[in-house]
């Protein structure tokens, strides 16, 4: 019964998050439990930005996946369990929860990240979308939505976006 109880967010014995976590970041917090606090929150929030990019054109494919399970694997410390479980997890919530959560996490990551993590996971969000070798319209503009929240300037997206040119459909002529 326990074990149900915790599966559900019931129990609430170990430290009460901060109050700005969002309840996907809370979750996958809760399944990684064996990670410091912080850098279970930094993961979390990390990999929900990843789907976000990656459910652009409504289909996450399996390269996308498998791209997002390597980089948070990577650039969250992970082994490659927890890093499927991560990716997983981001996956469902977002699923479930993208209307209300894209815009509230994308903030938790700004506040969790150094200016250096938040231009990694810009350029990360590149490569998952470049992931199946084209980057459509409707991922790249959401790539520069995710940039503005993370206060990135313009000159900071375009830069960032001048890397992957080759991939970007729009310039290939691909539908997109």
């Amino acid at each position: 019964m326990l074990s149900i109880r915790r599966f559900l967010g019931l129990d609430r014995a170990r430290e009460a998050p901060p109050p700005s976590d969002t309840d996907t970041v809370r979750r996958i917090v809760r399944e990684l439990e064996a990670l410091p606090p912080e850098q279970a929150r930094y993961v979390a929030a990390f990999a929900f930005v990843l789907n976000r990019v990656a459910r652009a054109d409504l289909e996450i494919s399996e390269v996308e996946t498998a791209r997002m399970e390597t980089i948070v694997r990577d650039y969250g410390n992970l082994s490659e369990a927890q890093a499927v479980l991560v990716v997983e997890i981001a996956r469902t919530q977002a699923n479930l929860l993208a209307a209300t959560e894209d815009y509230l996490v994308t903030r938790e990551f700004m506040k969790l990240a150094t200016p250096e993590q938040r231009q990694q996971l810009l350029h990360c969000l590149f490569e998952v979308s470049a992931a199946d070798d084209s980057i459509s319209v409707a991922e790249e503009e959401l790539i520069r939505q995710i940039s503005h929240e993370l206060e990135f300037t313009h000159a900071d997206y375009i830069a960032a976006r001048s890397a992957y040119s080759t991939k970007r459909a729009v310039l290939r002529g691909l539908p997109g």
